[in-house]
């Protein structure tokens, strides 16, 4: 099984929909500290299991400098985001999304 990673960071704004009061709830913004894993057991043509531009172009690309209440269509708790992730990123098995070195979001299909 061949793995790969890729860290990046991502700035961005958004805001929550919650079911309790919150001051997320408010419009703010985030450097993202996002890691996404991907595997497969064989390589493609070039000798790659994803392009590392791919992943960057698929993921930082979209969200990089966003209101992210207005590019997804979720509520984008850092959660939902690692999620969103790995759906779109192919190969992906996980994504780890940091708020702050406190905050992490970790999902692993």
């Amino acid at each position: 099984m061949y793995y790969i990673q890729k860290t990046f960071e991502v700035s961005a704004c958004h805001h929550l929909t919650l079911s309790h009061g919150s001051k997320c709830e408010n419009v703010h913004g985030h450097n993202w500290l996002i890691t996404v894993y991907c595997k497969s057991e064989t390589l493609d043509e070039d000798g790659m299991v994803v392009d590392f531009n791919i992943i960057k172009q698929q993921v930082h690309g979209r969200l990089d400098h966003q209101n992210l209440n207005e590019v997804l269509p979720f509520n984008p708790t850092a959660e939902n985001i690692a999620k969103w992730i790995v759906d779109e990123v192919p190969h992906c098995y996980k994504a780890r999304v940091a708020e702050t070195a406190n905050n992490v979001a970790i999902y692993e299909k």
